[in-house]
């Protein structure tokens, strides 16, 4: 016959007062490292300082706003300053030419018909640029 031989870890009759049980700290300690490295990053941002210039209580009122000129562009290319009916391009100029001389100059609202050709837009936006309209806004219709 042959003896049996005695695995240690399966002997129930060995003495388990020697073994320790300890908590894995590796884990934690990478999460702290990681918390820190956060707070690290995140300080300097949340001290960085905006200047801001906020108005003084002496300051005048506000000035009334500026005239509102529309500029409409019809799907047939055909253009209404402020409702009328301009007969070609040269009226424009003229119109955009008086505007911009104007103190305060006035807003320049351009509403396109959907159907309207992008060339006629184009050429309006172009025309108050070339002519020193400083307010120069594209409106869109309201739903």
């Amino acid at each position: 016959m042959t003896a049996r031989r005695k695995i240690p870890e399966l002997d129930r009759s060995h003495d388990d007062a020697g073994v320790l049980v300890d908590i894995n700290t590796t884990p934690l300690i990478d999460v702290m490292l990681v918390l820190l490295i956060m707070l690290i990053i995140t300080i300097p941002i949340q001290t960085h300082a905006v200047r801001l210039d906020l108005p003084r209580a002496d300051a005048p009122p506000p000035v009334a706003p500026p005239p509102v000129v529309r500029v409409e562009v019809d799907f047939d290319g055909t253009l209404l300053w402020n409702g009328t009916a301009l007969t070609d391009r040269a009226a424009l100029e003229q119109h955009l030419r008086s505007a911009a001389a104007e103190d305060p100059q006035p807003e320049i609202h351009v509403l396109a018909n959907k159907l309207a050709k992008y060339g006629a837009v184009a050429m309006v936006l172009a025309e108050s640029q070339r002519l020193g309209i400083a307010k120069l806004g594209i409106a869109g219709e309201a739903r």
